[in-house]
């Protein structure tokens, strides 16, 4: 069935697979919904939005993707209150970081009312998909890659943005132990560290691996020159808490602008949390580590809002946080849960009804 709504295209599918779910067992990320959002981009602009049955997307082998790695993506989360109503959290964010990291791989920066009405149009369109399980949402995927072809190094003259959607549980259950990198580096000044690319994840899963290996499950990425300061933690921003303080490092060309990291340190702001936005020494890390000072690391994204990190290894030592009844990770995430859910008011205004 073909209807247009809000200029939108909608071919709807014949048989819906949300039958085939179970909604309280939802792996991250394995579970697509009936429906995406496709647009192309060619003869030099962006042309209609369709929303079409879930389905492969077909490509020539010369497509520059797969020569070029022109490729950035985005994500966000959808969340329904006790009443079925359909939130976003700070979509524009997304939207204006999408065509920062587009800019930067030198690829065409997208209309804001293509992504945020195709994403409503399609949130409308799959709302039976969005979890209500506590602690369960539906994760989205923007994303846009290189779909014209040709074997020349230069850029595409054709791409395609896609929203794809994934009703999924927690992405991370448990205690994380961590490893400070002292050999890779995640990004380097002047390079694309800053951007959501896919070819900045690519290089992490290697070093990641290693530390897996030797029994930790995520990395804490240290600078490209000396491995001498903080930056990262796996896919997500770090922060560190040393007495009462919290402390996470500057963005610059290394270091994504997390959502998650923006809003963290707004809710602390106004919270009367102590707060400090600087760079932070591995030392430093380490000596509150040793004299008891260090009382938080937790790991800040979309995905996870805040993962706990329960200790961290460097140079062959492992170090275990303390155990606290009350941490800033725990108010922290119910904070922003709260707020993405409709539990609780929103000052800031970062809340979006669809």
């Amino acid at each position: 069935m073909n209807t247009l709504t809000s200029d939108i295209k909608i071919t709807k599918t014949k048989a819906t697979k949300i039958h085939e779910v179970d909604f309280d067992n939802l792996n991250f990320g394995r579970t697509f919904s009936d429906h995406m959002l496709v647009c192309d981009y060619k003869d030099g602009k962006w042309q209609s939005p369709e929303i079409v049955p879930y389905q492969p997307i077909v490509l020539d082998p010369s497509a520059k993707i797969f020569h070029y790695g022109q490729s950035v993506f985005e994500g966000l989360k959808a969340y329904k209150d006790t009443d079925d109503n359909v939130w976003l959290f700070r979509p524009l964010e997304n939207f204006k970081r999408l065509n920062i990291s587009a800019k930067r791989l030198a690829m065409p920066e997208l209309p804001e009312e293509i992504f945020m009405e195709g994403l409503k149009a399609l949130l409308k369109v799959d709302s039976n998909w969005i979890p209500k399980k506590e602690g369960s949402s539906l994760y989205i995927r923007p994303f846009i890659f290189a779909s014209g072809n040709g074997f020349h190094a230069s850029p595409a003259d054709e791409y395609k943005f896609v929203i794809a959607l994934a009703p999924s549980g927690a992405y991370f259950s448990g205690n994380v132990k961590v490893l400070i990198e002292e050999t890779y580096s995640r990004s380097a000044n002047g390079g694309v560290g800053f951007a959501k690319a896919g070819g900045n994840y690519a290089g992490q899963f290697y070093p990641t691996q290693l530390a897996v290996e030797k029994g930790y499950q995520q990395v804490i990425w240290t600078d490209d020159t000396n491995h001498e300061y903080i930056e990262e933690a796996g896919a997500m921003n770090i922060f560190i808490r040393i007495n009462d303080t919290l402390i996470t490092g500057p963005t610059s060309d290394r270091i994504l602008d997390g959502i998650t990291r923006k809003s963290i340190i707004d809710i602390a702001k106004a919270e009367g949390i102590p707060v400090e936005v600087r760079k932070i020494t591995v030392t430093e890390v380490v000596n509150a580590a040793k004299d008891g000072s260090l009382k938080e690391m937790f790991g800040a994204g979309t995905a996870a809002v805040v993962s706990p990190i329960s200790g961290f290894g460097y140079k062959g030592i492992d170090y275990d946080l303390p155990e606290l009844k009350e941490t800033y990770a725990a108010f922290i995430k119910k904070y922003i849960t709260d707020i993405q859910t409709n539990k609780s008011e929103d000052p800031f205004g970062w809340r979006i009804k669809v």
